[in-house]
């Protein structure tokens, strides 16, 4: 009887300072997300209950269940995370071969630019050096068509040039009796002058049968002052004709003093 006082005693200071332990490391436990998640529940209280009941071999059983259970769940969470930042991985390997590209892409894109900005700069210079040039050599032109219309009207300075006369009248008569005829008809005071013809023709030289007027009648004085003096007598007169057909005496010049109307003696008679 006296050993059974003395255990009993012992035993439930046992079962004390065990019953501190557990609540030390439930304590512990509940700091586990499984834990928060149920530490309001009853089961979690006669968990509690349970394991203040429990033996040693069944306490550190329960232990070791928790900590396999916890185990689990962060090897599970741990997989999820690989494969979350694996995925990332990727993911970032991906974004970076495409920015590659890109900035692959941008250099040759910028490389022909710089190329054609180049070709465009050459071209532009070309295109400035043939306008220039096109300029010089359309002056040139210019030049020598005036010196070739100067060289022509200086040819042409001693011509008269008589329009309206009806074709074939010079077959039976010839040139200078025609001209001669008009002299004495229009300009009496001329008759006796003595005028030299070296050359009259007409021009030109071959008749086109749909021309619907008459080709005009060039003669060539010896004397620039003899056509002249013709052709101030004849705007004196203002109405010259042959055999009662009106008629106009001018000066003879080249087409293109003609056409451009540079030469005010040019106008008809």
């Amino acid at each position: 009887m006296a050993v059974t006082r003395q255990t009993l005693p012992g035993h439930g200071e046992y079962n004390s300072l065990r019953k501190k332990k557990t609540t030390s490391k439930m304590k512990k436990l509940r700091n586990h997300p499984q834990s928060n998640q149920q530490e309001n529940s009853p089961k979690t209280v006669n968990n509690e209950t349970d394991l203040c009941s429990q033996t040693d071999l069944e306490f550190k059983r329960e232990i070791v269940k928790i900590l396999k259970e916890l185990r689990e769940d962060m090897n599970s969470n741990a997989d999820t995370l690989r494969k979350e930042l694996e995925n990332i991985r990727r993911s970032q390997e991906k974004l970076e071969h495409s920015f590659a590209e890109m900035q692959t892409e941008l250099g040759a894109v910028k490389t022909r630019m710089n190329n054609a900005e180049e070709r465009i700069s050459d071209m532009e210079d070309r295109i400035m050096e043939i306008t220039q040039s096109g300029q010089q050599t359309e002056n040139r032109i210019k030049k020598l068509e005036s010196n070739i219309r100067d060289l022509w009207d200086n040819i042409k300075r001693a011509n008269l040039r008589i329009i309206g006369i009806p074709e074939g009248v010079e077959k039976d008569k010839g040139m200078e009796n025609i001209f001669e005829e008009i002299i004495a008809g229009n300009f009496p005071n001329l008759k006796d002058t003595g005028f030299k013809i070296q050359e009259a023709q007409r021009a030109p030289n071959k008749l086109n049968p749909n021309r619907p007027t008459p080709r005009h009648i060039i003669i060539k004085m010896a004397k620039v002052s003899d056509k002249e003096r013709i052709l101030k007598t004849a705007r004196e007169k203002q109405n010259v004709t042959y055999k009662g057909t009106p008629i106009r005496l001018s000066a003879d010049f080249s087409t293109e003093t003609l056409t451009t109307g540079q030469k005010g003696m040019a106008r008809d008679i």
